[in-house]
Order: structure tokens, then sequence, then C-alpha cells
């Protein structure tokens, strides 16, 4: 069942209590979870996709349509630590900017799921075919982004409801962010120069 429209038929039509949906949408979540985890920690794609991200002199991110928001909460969370971290959103950063410009040592970290949104496939593929890597993120080693790729990290998104899940995809996320962060120089030395401009800058209201 590839569309929204097709899912909910089979999923959320039948009747059942909000309580019964929950538990359903909870349990799926964690075991999809848990098997994307071990399989993570078991071919080690994750720490290959780490490495890469560290070893580059400038990291790009890029997500369409839905994945837009993972590749945003990725460049957010690597921004915190390293530098040349730069989104690729076609609005302040267009891809036909960064593809004319590619070297062998940038990395492009890309986000593709179901149904495969095809900006970020045509881009991937130019980027490797001009010498840089590609780590790719996303739910089948056989998917289109895969084929364009270097490094793929399987993510499942198994779910209960009509959309795909996200909750691997986040914790991911967040794995491969903190991974970069504890083996990238001067990682330390950026957070706490970040931490007091954030002070001085007054951003959160918690201060």
């Amino acid at each position: 069942m590839t569309s929204p429209d097709a899912r909910y038929g089979a999923r959320l039509r039948r009747q059942s209590s909000a309580s019964v949906l929950l538990n359903a949408v909870i349990e799926a979540d964690r075991a999809n979870l848990e098997r994307t985890m071990a399989a993570l920690r078991a071919d080690g794609t994750l720490e290959q996709a780490a490495g890469r991200v560290v070893a580059a002199r400038r990291r790009f991110v890029l997500g369409s349509a839905k994945s837009r928001a993972h590749a945003t909460l990725l460049h957010l969370e690597l921004s915190a630590s390293l530098a040349g971290v730069t989104l690729i959103d076609e609005a302040a950063v267009r891809a036909i900017d960064v593809l004319s410009d590619v070297r062998p040592t940038d990395v492009l970290i890309a986000f593709s799921f179901r149904r495969y949104a095809r900006p970020t496939i045509v881009v991937a593929r130019e980027f490797a075919a001009a010498g840089g890597h590609v780590v790719a993120i996303t739910d089948d080693a056989g998917s289109p982004l895969a084929a364009a790729a270097h490094t793929t990290v399987v993510v499942g998104t198994g779910s209960a409801s009509f959309a795909d899940s996200p909750t691997a995809i986040s914790a991911v996320v967040h794995a491969l962010a903190t991974l970069t962060a504890a083996s990238a120089k001067g990682a330390r030395r950026r957070l706490a120069r970040r931490e007091g401009l954030a002070h001085a800058l007054a951003i959160y209201s918690d201060e």
C-alpha cells in the first residue's frame, strides 16, 4: 500500500476506540524502532555515515516534501557541533549552485522515503557523478536514492497509521548527530561558544 489513502482504508476505517488505536500505534512504533536500531547496530552503516560526515570538508543536507523536516532536523543538530553544514532548501541555497561546485571532500546526506520524491534522487545522482560522497537515509536498500549513494542507512517506517512513521527516522538523525559530535575536533569548543552566544543574545526564555 503505497498511498496514504489506501493505508487509511486498510487501517483506520475499522471501528475501534481511541485507546485501542493508540496502543496499536505505540506498539508498531516501538517494534519498528527496535528492529531499525538492531539492524544498524549489526551492519555498521550508521558509524560509516558518521565517519564520512566528520571527514568531509563541506556537508550538505537534503530532503524533499515530507523529508524536508528530517533534513532540517539533521542540519540543526549537526550545525551545533560542526562547521560547514548547509541545508539545500531551494531558497537560500539552491541545488544547482551546490552541484556546480562539488568537490571530492564534500558529502551529501539525503533523505528519501516512499514514494521517493524525484528532486532528491536527481540531485543525489548528480552529486555522486560530480565526485562527492552521498549518504542515503532511506527505507529500503533497493530504493532509488540508495542506487545513487555510496553509503546507505536503512530506516524502518512501519506504522499502524495511514502515514509512515517518522519515529525511527528521528532516532537515527539524533544518533548520527551524536556520533559525529563525539568524533569531530573542536565540537566541545563550538558547543561552549554557542552556549555563550545563546546567553548573550537572550535566545531562550528560561535564562
